[in-house]
């Protein structure tokens, strides 16, 4: 992933892989302000079609865009030989080694990529898109190679995350982020096979490694209509977005399922009180066994610090009550 670095009065863009301008700093400073339970590796999943030979800039104002998208069957020619990915994408392990020392125990470093769907959209709508129509319409007029194209992901994916856990990662998270513009049919056929093949090869190369199993985490945004399937692809945690009520998700899922979310980030723009009252309420709907406390999405820029410290500490309080109880 390219991204820009610029200095003061500068305008300039590089072409530095993402992360290589203070990644560990950027992963260290909200664990130096929280008391955080875990560690989250700083990379972008936009790395993989980087990897894959696809030119990508982060534009001022825009954000993540490509170039030269893919847009007929053809252009999938111009991809390279998905082994070739962990050559490529050595400064992520590299990275997550160095993290991994300097924690020194502290907390648990969690390793994570994105889904094949969800870097498909990219790949082929060249940036962000709020329809998806471009990858959609791959979808409906050129499935063949739509499932080329989310097979060869796959097979970047799976020796990238068992190299992330190989460098250190004692969990992985795979982000479908764009699951909700599928639905029920489009993502049982294109995305839910993916991700279930995902986890069960990464599996596999582990022991196949003489490594230990790691926990993964599966967090598809919106798919909420998949949440059966999804407690079943074979990954420890289903992360769930704000949109579903924790008690109905529970009955979905089963009780051995952990659940991992799923406050509305937005609810940090409340009052403290609030806030503290808000996560009270999430913490008694999910229940004080196989769950994690998270957001249902992540943090947005203008979200004051403080307000996150008060989501933080009340997490924890609330959770020694629980667990009192």
């Amino acid at each position: 992933m390219t991204r820009s670095c610029e200095q003061p009065g500068e305008k300039t863009q590089t072409t530095l892989p993402f992360g290589a301008c203070g990644r560990q700093a950027v992963i260290y400073q909200p664990l130096r302000r929280f008391p955080l339970d875990a560690a989250i590796i700083f990379s972008d999943i936009l790395v993989v079609p980087q990897a894959l030979g696809m030119e990508v800039t982060m534009v001022p104002g825009k954000g993540p865009s490509f170039p030269e998208p893919l847009r007929e069957e053809r252009d999938l020619e111009r991809l390279r030989d998905p082994a070739t990915v962990t050559s490529e994408l050595d400064y992520v392990f590299q990275a997550i080694t160095l993290t991994r020392q300097q924690l020194a125990g502290r907390v648990p470093l969690i390793g994570f990529a994105g889904a094949p769907w969800t870097l498909m959209t990219y790949m082929i709508e060249g940036g962000s898109s709020s329809t998806m129509a471009q990858a959609k319409r791959w979808l409906y007029q050129k499935p063949q190679a739509s499932h080329q194209l989310l097979r060869i992901l796959t097979d970047a994916l799976v020796p990238y995350l068992v190299g992330q856990v190989t460098a250190g990662a004692q969990a992985l998270q795979l982000f479908e982020s764009h699951a909700g513009h599928l639905g029920p049919q489009l993502f049982s056929k294109f995305a839910l096979p993916y991700i279930c093949d995902v986890a069960k090869r990464v599996k596999a190369r582990l022991q196949e490694a003489g490594l230990a199993p790691v926990p993964m985490i599966i967090f598809a945004k919106d798919g909420h209509f998949a949440l059966e399937e999804l407690a079943h692809a074979g990954y420890e945690v289903v992360g769930l977005d704000w949109t579903v009520a924790p008690k109905k998700a529970r009955e979905r899922v089963g009780k051995t399922v952990t659940l991992q979310g799923n406050l509305d980030p937005c609810a940090l723009y409340a009052s403290k009180e609030e806030i503290g009252r808000l996560v009270q309420q999430m913490l008694d709907d999910f229940g004080p066994q196989h769950y994690i406390a998270n957001l249902g999405h992540g943090l947005y820029p203008d979200m004051d610090p403080e307000h996150v410290g008060a989501f933080v500490d009340a997490v924890h309080r609330h959770s020694r009550l629980l667990r009192q109880n």
